[in-house]
């Protein structure tokens, strides 16, 4: 079986959803839905312990090409995420999407056109899209 395309998965949810049909509701569950990712993400570290995470500032010097500058910068995170914390952020992750595909059909916006749009804007922009 292959992978649904966001068409064929913005139609499913406009199918399945039910409850929430409401422009307020879906906002305030995909809110929601995002902040549970974050918790996801934070237990996964604080509970769990299979990342680890080390912030701090990241300096690199104006003249670095951009190479090496990629190449100095760190993600300030070490480790994996376990299977256990791996398969709660996929589902988490499952329902913020849901909810913002139900975002896009309230609003008449097509998922696909706005990954291709911001693709679009990533391969014109590069680096200077500040993603």
């Amino acid at each position: 079986m292959s992978a649904p395309t966001l068409e064929q998965f913005q139609q499913q949810v406009s199918e399945l959803l039910l409850r929430h049909r409401s422009l307020l509701d879906i906002l305030s569950k995909y809110g929601q839905t995002g902040a549970s990712v974050n918790r996801a993400v934070t237990k996964a570290v604080t509970e769990c312990g299979c990342i680890e995470l080390n912030a701090r500032k990241q300096d690199f010097p104006d003249e670095l090409e951009l190479e090496q500058a990629k190449m100095k910068l760190e993600k300030h995170m070490s480790g994996q995420l376990c299977e256990h914390c791996k398969d709660v952020l996929r589902s988490e992750l499952g329902k913020n999407l849901f909810y913002m595909s139900a975002l896009c059909n309230q609003l008449e916006i097509s998922l696909d056109e706005v990954v291709t749009h911001e693709s679009k804007k990533c391969s014109t922009l590069g680096l200077f899209n500040l993603t």
